[in-house]
């Protein structure tokens, strides 16, 4: 039965052949049997190369024009494959359709990218009071340096790093393999050179040729105004170092606020309970308090009820995006003295009677 090549591949007759290579690239990737869940999609599959074949080389094309696909040399009993694209083949980079259908991102004639050293991960504890006003802090960093001695190559000099003789530089290995479905191009990281295209003839004894050695480096960090619990700092180019002279990774510093004795954070404030005497919660007066920065004296009105939360403005922690501080928030508390004199009792006493509100005494001390 006579095939349309042209309805396949949904080009028109006048179809150039980067028309017929745009056409078969997407029919290919969409119908390929490794990719496709499409029942039929080996047949279609085969459809398309066997179009293809034809339509890319002029040769075939001219004759499939005036004889149509039953022509004796397109159903001489046989499949078609990628070797009937002649001249056409050579419009195709069978790497680069491959990488297509799998995704494997490796491109001819190009070395693989430098390998990037890890990012490493340092938990730091620091005070509320650090937290509030911001610290400079020294740690140590266990890590991967580059090697001094070979200046991060792996090689004992320069002239030891050679292009490697298994892909000639490229840092790719191409095999090219007969299927049932035609002959398919496939690319691997060269093992020799891991992909870097060179390799060390002789290597660095300091390092076996990695380029990297163990050290631990003292490093010296700020931790900004405002830093709260799982603050998360990043120090670029802290990181372990790369082997092969790629690029270093960052260092990430996760902040861990330690409890406080007195104060408890809330957001940008902090909490804080004070007692006071019941004469000065009865009558006024000022009282001491702590802060984070020292004592501070607070205001108390007269008639103060124990439970009342007093705000001392700007007496908080900074802001860690943008200027100013929160508050102290002062809770406080009525201490109620345990023994009195008789003296004392008797004046409470007197108060008692001459109060409106009878059982003073009683709420009070009980």
């Amino acid at each position: 039965m006579d095939k349309d090549y042209y309805k396949i591949l949904g080009v028109d007759k006048n179809a150039t052949k980067e028309d017929v290579k745009a056409a078969y690239k997407r029919l290919a990737k969409k119908y390929h049997p490794d990719v496709s869940s499409d029942a039929d999609a080996t047949e279609k599959f085969k459809e398309i190369n066997e179009a293809a074949a034809v339509l890319g080389d002029d040769e075939k094309r001219a004759k499939y024009d005036q004889f149509g696909s039953t022509y004796e040399q397109f159903s001489g009993g046989r499949g078609f494959d990628f070797s009937d694209f002649g001249g056409f083949s050579g419009m195709f980079d069978f790497g680069d359709i491959f990488d297509q259908f799998f995704g494997s991102g490796v491109n001819s004639g190009r070395r693989r990218k430098a390998r990037r050293g890890a990012d490493l991960r340092y938990d730091l504890e620091i005070t509320l009071e650090e937290a509030a006003e911001g610290v400079k802090k020294t740690i140590a960093i266990p890590r991967l340096e580059r090697c001094d001695d070979c200046n991060g190559s792996g090689a004992k000099s320069d002239s030891d790093i050679v292009d490697c003789p298994n892909c000639n530089g490229t840092g790719i290995m191409r095999k090219t393999q007969r299927t049932p479905f035609g002959i398919f191009s496939t690319q691997s990281t060269c093992r020799k050179c891991h992909g870097e295209g060179r390799f060390a003839k002789e290597e660095c004894k300091r390092c076996d040729g990695t380029g990297v050695v163990k050290n631990t480096r003292k490093i010296q960090v700020a931790i900004p105004a405002g830093a709260e619990e799982g603050t998360n700092l990043r120090v670029s180019g802290e990181g372990e170092a790369a082997e092969k002279s790629g690029e270093t990774g960052d260092l990430f510093i996760v902040i861990h606020v330690k409890e406080h004795e007195l104060f408890e954070r809330q957001g940008d404030d902090i909490f804080v309970k004070v007692d006071i005497p019941f004469t000065t919660a009865a009558l006024g007066g000022e009282v001491e308090v702590p802060t984070l920065s020292g004592k501070a004296k607070l205001k108390i009105a007269a008639g103060t009820q124990s439970g009342t939360v007093l705000k001392m403005h700007g007496l908080g922690i900074s802001y860690l995006h943008g200027d100013g501080k929160g508050d102290e928030l002062v809770k406080v508390e009525v201490e109620v003295p345990r023994k009195l004199t008789s003296k004392q009792r008797k004046i409470l006493e007197d108060f008692e009677k001459e109060s409106s509100k009878k059982g003073f005494l009683k709420s009070v001390f009980e």
